[in-house]
């Protein structure tokens, strides 16, 4: 199990990606908009360089929605390779059969 402080600060950058993304997108678009004056775009990127850091969707961590887990996390499955193994064992998760040769 992943530390309580980990997972929380993960879903507050969730919250401020979601929060800020119209913003961000907006401000990417005239940054990189090249029929645009080099001031206006510099600008555009002064002022996405002062939205949060945390805000930017590249801070996201995939993490396993069962245990917290960073590491080993499918991600249609929002779930990591020892909790996937576990609940399988269990037969929590239809259709996964445990192998056996």
């Amino acid at each position: 199990m992943a530390k309580k402080s980990s997972i929380e600060k993960n879903d507050r950058r969730r919250e401020l990606a979601k929060q800020y993304s119209a913003k961000r997108t907006k401000l990417k678009a005239v940054a990189n908009n090249e029929s645009l004056t080099l001031e206006e775009r510099f600008q555009a990127r002064l002022k996405l360089a002062e939205l949060p850091r945390n805000s930017s969707p590249t801070r996201i961590r995939n993490r396993c929605e069962v245990t917290g887990r960073p590491r080993g996390v499918y991600r249609k499955l929002k779930m990591s390779r020892i909790a996937l193994r576990e609940l399988g064992h269990l037969g929590l998760i239809p259709g996964l059969v445990k192998s056996s040769w």
